[in-house]
């Protein structure tokens, strides 16, 4: 009787370690889920026949990263996304304006661009609310916001549908790791495209080097595939979001 209820025992911790690693590797595949969230909205892309793309660049503002942008954008008569980091803004004071300006949209992309996982609650307000702040200063009043790294679970969710704004991810992401090459990382992105596609490239910093590069190239191929380039927010308007 006692080796019965031992191997019930055994039987029935190894059950439970089982669930718990379950568990654990389905909450890490909701974590990197793209298009999915288990609170609030979240837009990847929208469904359209027309022929429109949303561009969105991530990270900074750095000086360099907005110049490079705006000389590719401005000659085509291009609005895009920028998603910015709120301590980066702090640093580099006058680059938010500068998009803004050129008639380009912002979004919220946190204070300090940390991982949002397993994190307070207070922790994550006060990122999505000092970003607010100083996108508000330099005269944006956005409801954009995009997770760092993508991650997101539910705590960060709550938080970003409390200060009323809306998850906004993407179908078409650089894959700097996989190109060394400008044109092969434009050609990447341009193949995976399709109407509705919300793109996402990052130019910010000094490694980026590549992409910056590509921008060209990406922006001449949408061109001549028919794609018209627009912001989110149009993107959404026209799609009926």
């Amino acid at each position: 009787m006692r080796i019965i209820k031992r191997v019930g025992m055994r039987s029935g911790i190894a059950i439970a370690a089982i669930a718990l690693i379950l568990s654990a590797a389905l909450v890490w595949q909701l974590s990197k889920a793209r298009c999915m969230q288990l609170v609030g909205e979240v837009t990847c892309r929208v469904e359209t026949e027309e022929k429109l793309v949303a561009l969105t660049f991530d990270d900074g503002p750095t000086p360099e990263g907005v110049d490079a942008v705006l000389a590719e954008l401005e000659p085509r008569g291009i609005t895009a996304t920028f998603f910015l980091i709120g301590s980066r803004m702090e640093k580099f004071p006058g680059q938010a304006e500068r998009l803004i300006a050129a008639g380009h949209e912002l979004g919220n992309h946190t204070y300090s661009h940390q991982r949002n996982l397993g994190r307070s609650q207070e922790f994550y307000a006060n990122e999505i609310a000092k970003t607010r702040v100083l996108l508000q200063a330099a005269g944006s009043d956005t409801k954009l916001f995009r997770p760092p790294f993508g991650k997101r679970l539910i705590g960060l969710p709550l938080e970003v549908e409390r200060a009323g704004y809306r998850t906004i991810m993407w179908d078409v992401e650089d894959q700097p790791e996989k190109f060394t090459q400008a044109s092969a990382f434009a050609q990447d992105i341009l193949a995976r495209v399709r109407p509705g596609s919300i793109i996402l490239i990052h130019p910010m910093y000094r490694h980026n080097q590549v992409a910056r590069d590509a921008l060209p190239i990406v922006l001449d191929g949408l061109r001549s595939q028919g794609y018209a380039v627009v912001t989110v927010s149009e993107l959404l308007k026209r799609a009926g979001g």
